[in-house]
C-alpha cells in the first residue's frame, strides 16, 4: 500500500492559539488527519530555501493577522517566502495558497499588491466566478456566486501574466489559477468558517474595525460559507487523484 501523501503549512502567525486554530482550520477542512500535515513558521524561521519542501505532496499557505507584504524590510520571512512560491511555480510544485499566501503568491508572479483602503473587505462577502471557474477542476460544480470570508488590508486589481481568474469581487481579484498548473491562490480564507471568523474579529479587532460599534455591525451580518470552506479538500482530492511533483 502506497505511503499516504503528507502537506506541509507555511504558516505566518506568531499567537500560539492563532497558529492552533489555524492549523486546527486547515485540518478540518482539507479532511487531513494530523500525521498528514506539518507546519513550518516563518515567523520562527525567517530563512529557508526550497528544500523545506523535501517529502511532501503539496505546500499550503495561511493568513497573517499583523504583516504586511509591502514591507519586506520589516517581515524578513516576505523575500525568501516570495522566491518558495516562485520556485513552486516554476517546478509545478502544488499550491494552495490563501490570504496573506494569495499576495505572497501573487508578488512571486511578478504582479502587483496595492496598499489601498477602497478595498479593503472584511466579514463575510459576495464573490463572483469567472467563466473559467466552470472548467477549473477544484471550482467546478460551484454555484456562479457564494459568500465568503474576507478580511485583507492590502490587494490586487489586476491579474499576473499566465494566471487564469477564477474569482473576484467588484473591488479586486479574489482567486486564480497558475493556467495549466496545480497552483491556487485565494484572496478570501476557504479555511476559515463563521465561527472561526467571529474568534479572529474579535481578537484583531484594532486591525479590522474602528471600534466595538464597527465589529458589532461586521459581526452581526456574517453567515456560513459551505462552498468557499470546500475548497481545500477539492484540492486535495484533486491531488489525490493526479500526479503531482515531489521535491
Amino acid at each position: 500500500m502506497p505511503a499516504e501523501k503528507k502537506y506541509l503549512l507555511l504558516q505566518i502567525r506568531h499567537n500560539p492559539e492563532v497558529c492552533a486554530e489555524e492549523y486546527q482550520c486547515f485540518l478540518q477542512h482539507c479532511g487531513l488527519a494530523e500525521a498528514q500535515l506539518d507546519v513550518f513558521n516563518i515567523y520562527q524561521h525567517t530563512e529557508f530555501s526550497a528544500e523545506i519542501l523535501q517529502g511532501y505532496s503539496a505546500l499550503l499557505v495561511g493568513g497573517a493577522s499583523e504583516a504586511n507584504v509591502l514591507e519586506p524590510e520589516k517581515y524578513a520571512f516576505v523575500t525568501p517566502a516570495v522566491a518558495l512560491l516562485k520556485y513552486c511555480a516554476a517546478v509545478s510544485f502544488p499550491v494552495f495558497a490563501s490570504c496573506y499566501g494569495f499576495q505572497l503568491a501573487v508578488l512571486a508572479l511578478d504582479g502587483a499588491i496595492t496598499d489601498n483602503s477602497d478595498c479593503q473587505e472584511t466579514g463575510t462577502i459576495p464573490l463572483t466566478l469567472s467563466a473559467a471557474a466552470a472548467t477549473d477542476p477544484i471550482f467546478t460544480g460551484l454555484p456562479d456566486q457564494f459568500k465568503v470570508v474576507s478580511v485583507h488590508q492590502q490587494s490586487a486589481v489586476q491579474l499576473p501574466a499566465g494566471c487564469t481568474l477564477l474569482a473576484s469581487t467588484t473591488k479586486c481579484l479574489h482567486a486564480f489559477r497558475l493556467t495549466d498548473k496545480p497552483f491556487w491562490a485565494f484572496q478570501f480564507h476557504p479555511e476559515v468558517n463563521r465561527k472561526i471568523l467571529i474568534e479572529r474579529l474579535t481578537r484583531y479587532q484594532e486591525y479590522y474595525t474602528k471600534d466595538a460599534r464597527g465589529l458589532n455591525e461586521v459581526l452581526s451580518s456574517v453567515v456560513e460559507t459551505p462552498e468557499s470552506n470546500s475548497l481545500p479538500q477539492r484540492f486535495i482530492q484533486y491531488l489525490q487523484a493526479e500526479p503531482t511533483v515531489t521535491i
